[in-house]
């Protein structure tokens, strides 16, 4: 059994029923350009798709 990746642990919150979130793309910089809406929206976090959330469980699983 190797060991869990921690950097993946960072970026992706697990909810109690298994789902696993993400912060969206997009907010390190340029937010000038975005609207105050989309800015707001990106605030949230976003559930990742069947085969993305298959991935990252076994990268922390490993």
């Amino acid at each position: 059994m190797s060991k869990t990746r921690k950097s993946i642990l960072k970026r992706f919150k697990i909810t109690k029923r298994g789902k696993i979130l993400r912060r969206p793309t997009g907010l390190d910089h340029n937010l000038a350009k975005q609207s105050g809406k989309t800015r707001r929206r990106k605030k949230k976090w976003v559930k990742l798709s069947k085969w993305e959330t298959k991935k990252i469980k076994k990268l922390i699983a490993s």
